[in-house]
């Protein structure tokens, strides 16, 4: 089998079930640490390990005589501040929702950033295929069922959640724009090193954890930290190398499959029927959202912003 096949597609999938399952870990997490805090431990951890990786890719490439590609110092700054802004906020809402949602519903809200991305390239004059719209009206329905209880009331969490998934768009559209012209692994350790600014200042403003109680959040701490932003980010990265990036982002997105999935094996979290047919059409609108539509290749590409996760 392809070498390039296998990365283009295992990898995707590995990156959406970290992601995915991440959800619980943060779930988890939110029980004993406010969200800054645990944002501020996943940052510094993330950061360390991708700072690992920099240094060992230089000595990598000294050791073979390469020349790293030449990047503006500038923009490494400049689009390490834009992303790693953009993602601390998104991180806070996302863990501040799981202090009152479950990893199922809070994978899927997240999830609608699929939808949100090409909504905003349209808003940014880039072409949206009219197919999309259907999308939009499925992603809309789901989080009615979602989110809207029968007293036809938002609980906290979903709201938070939804906040988080614009501020991802955000993110994502951001990492776009800086992503060609400098490292993606050096980005994304900048991107984490601003985070852990950011959030440390907010924790300050929280109570630390109980530190008798560090054996049961110190696991999901360090999952979260190493493999849901250092691996499943570089894992990103590596698929989405000469990959069509609507394929890629569409087995990506799968993150929200498997963060219910997770939900109901590890926490024993049960659905409503509602809130399956929810994530049934948040689902269709995510896979609806990322086919090729039939814009020419240039406006298909415009049309589609790259998918990413927690």
């Amino acid at each position: 089998m392809n070498v390039n096949r296998v990365r283009q597609n295992v990898l995707p999938l590995v990156t959406a079930m970290i992601w995915g399952t991440a959800f619980v870990a943060q779930s988890v997490g939110a029980e004993y640490m406010g969200p800054f805090t645990f944002n501020t431990a996943r940052a510094v951890i993330a950061f360390m390990f991708l700072l690992g990786l920099c240094g060992l890719r230089a000595l990598w490439r000294r050791r073979r005589g390469e020349t790293p590609a030449a990047s503006s110092r500038r923009d490494l700054v400049l689009g390490g501040l834009c992303c790693g802004t953009a993602l601390s906020v998104a991180s806070f809402f996302q863990q501040k929702g799981l202090e009152t949602t479950t990893p199922g519903k809070a994978g899927f809200i997240t999830a609608l950033y699929i939808v949100l991305v090409p909504l905003a390239g349209l808003a940014l004059g880039k072409k949206v295929p009219r197919a999309l719209w259907l999308g939009v009206a499925l992603a809309v329905a789901g989080l009615y069922c979602l989110c809207v209880t029968e007293e036809l009331r938002v609980t906290g969490g979903d709201l938070y959640v939804l906040v988080c998934a614009f501020c991802f768009t955000a993110q994502i559209l951001v990492v776009d724009h800086f992503t060609n012209r400098v490292d993606g692994v050096a980005l994304s350790c900048v991107q984490f090193l601003v985070m852990t600014v950011l959030s440390a200042a907010g924790a300050l403003t929280e109570a630390l954890p109980p530190l008798e109680l560090l054996p049961k959040y110190l696991g999901p701490v360090l999952y979260v930290g190493v493999f849901s932003s250092g691996v499943a980010y570089t894992l990103q990265i590596l698929a989405q190398k000469d990959s069509n990036p609507a394929v890629v982002s569409l087995l990506m997105s799968m993150e929200s499959l498997f963060a219910a999935i997770a939900g109901a094996l590890i926490l024993g979290n049960r659905m409503t029927g509602r809130e399956y047919l929810g994530c049934a059409l948040m689902l269709a609108a995510v896979v609806l959202a990322q086919l090729p539509y039939p814009l020419g290749r240039k406006a298909a590409g415009e049309a589609f912003g790259n998918g990413q996760g927690v």
